[in-house]
């Protein structure tokens, strides 16, 4: 689990998964490319760790040419991308498929499909050329199941799982590998919007309910889901592609 010298490149670096995550690679000795929406939130997050050799780059996933820029940028700058976290997503507004606007899902097939295309569209190409490389998408357990409320968020994250397979085929002979997270119920700003959608001004109860439904009666810790994404960036999952990896408390049992 030693990132000494490697190149990652981080999308949704300032989300409570995401910074963690940046926060195990800085840990063992990774240069990072941390990318977000909010480049105040960057910096802020880049003095938090403490970091010396890393890059900052404020961009939208859903438009090509800026996630085209941010990774030519950081292959300018580094020569490589060693792991790619895929992890830039929202989750939408909690309504039934009826009272979903086009806006509403538009906005999330955006950011959760089409973010997470070009990103592998363009880091695979850096990937093929140099024959080495690991890309891990940020999907969910709801990629796997169906959510009320969430018809949108859970449409993007199936399609996840789907272009995971098909990247991890097309690379899978190039020393390439392409794997999959689905996450549960995790303590995130995240989740905390969704109970607040499910149960307006009563998202204490509603996040009681959730876990009473988690047969380890929690929610994950951000960091135990960035333990996985280090874990499938490793050599120590050399043999593991086009494969989705729940971390969910046992919901799925």
């Amino acid at each position: 689990m030693d990132f000494t010298g490697k190149v990652v490149l981080i999308t949704g670096a300032t989300g409570g998964i995401g910074k963690e995550t940046a926060r195990l690679f800085a840990n063992k000795g990774a240069k990072l490319a941390l990318v977000d929406l909010d480049y105040q939130a960057l910096t802020s997050l880049a003095k938090e760790l403490d970091l010396e050799d890393y890059l900052l780059y404020s961009a939208d996933v859903t438009s090509e040419d800026q996630v085209k820029s941010f990774v030519q940028q950081t292959k300018a700058k580094y020569g490589r991308i060693d792991v790619f976290f895929n992890n830039a997503g929202i989750e939408g507004k909690v309504a039934s498929i009826i009272e979903t606007t086009s806006e509403d899902l538009e906005k999330v097939l955006n950011v959760n499909i089409k973010g997470v295309f070009y990103g592998l569209k363009h880091v695979m190409a850096i990937m093929m050329e140099q024959k080495s490389g690991s890309i891990i998408n940020s999907a969910s357990i709801t990629g796997l199941r169906g959510s009320i409320g969430l018809a949108p968020y859970s449409a993007s994250k199936h399609a996840v799982l789907g272009l995971t397979k098909t990247a991890a085929l097309e690379t899978a002979n190039m020393g390439i590998r392409v794997n999959a997270i689905c996450p549960g119920y995790v303590d995130t700003q995240m989740m905390k919007k969704i109970e607040e959608g499910k149960a307006p001004n009563q998202g204490r109860i509603a996040r009681e309910k959730a876990m009473e439904s988690v047969p380890m009666g929690r929610y994950a810790l951000p960091k135990e889901v960035a333990n996985l994404v280090l874990f499938l960036a490793s050599n120590n999952a050399s043999f593991i592609t086009g494969s989705h990896y729940g971390i969910d408390g046992g919901i799925l049992a």
